[in-house]
């Protein structure tokens, strides 16, 4: 994930200055986002911890996201993107998070989820996360990269506001 070398040095900076610890829950991006962060040397100081919740069942089994949650909303939800980013902070050391889910294609689309649609909630502890729907264009690999992208530039803002 060189491609996100610049954007993660900076974050890395930010999150040492703020004393911010992460961790971030992935489904579409499979661990890219805390790939991206580990390419940094030193990022052991600020980051703590990835899951990737790929399935429904790792939703719930490792983040805690109720099954509810899953059936009623989908895993491609604002509501899941919420208790994903709820369970990375209440299950790790970090003080705040970042969780995506979305469909990064080229199948799983659904009645008013197409291909590129993907929900990022970022959260700091003792706080309500913000979630954004994003609709992203391309291919798998490009759906994927501006996840990385758009999650790496939302935690460098998140912890700029501390």
């Amino acid at each position: 994930m060189e491609l996100f070398e610049n954007i993660a040095t900076q974050l890395g900076q930010i999150a040492l200055a703020k004393n911010a610890v992460i961790a971030t829950a992935e489904s579409c991006t499979a661990g890219g986002i805390a790939c991206a962060i580990t390419q940094v040397a030193g990022s052991s100081e600020w980051f703590d911890r990835g899951f990737v919740t790929y399935s429904n069942q790792s939703k719930e089994d490792l983040l805690g996201v109720r099954h509810e949650t899953l059936a009623s909303f989908g895993a491609v939800s604002e509501q899941t993107a919420k208790e994903m980013v709820a369970g990375a902070l209440a299950r790790s050391e970090a003080s705040v998070a970042v969780a995506v889910t979305g469909i990064a294609g080229p199948g799983g689309a659904v009645p008013g989820k197409p291909v590129g649609t993907v929900y990022i909630a970022w959260g700091r502890k003792g706080e309500n996360p913000i979630v954004e729907r994003h609709q992203f264009n391309g291919d798998r690999q490009a759906v994927r990269e501006s996840t990385v992208k758009t999650a790496l530039e939302g935690l460098s803002r998140l912890i700029n506001e501390i």
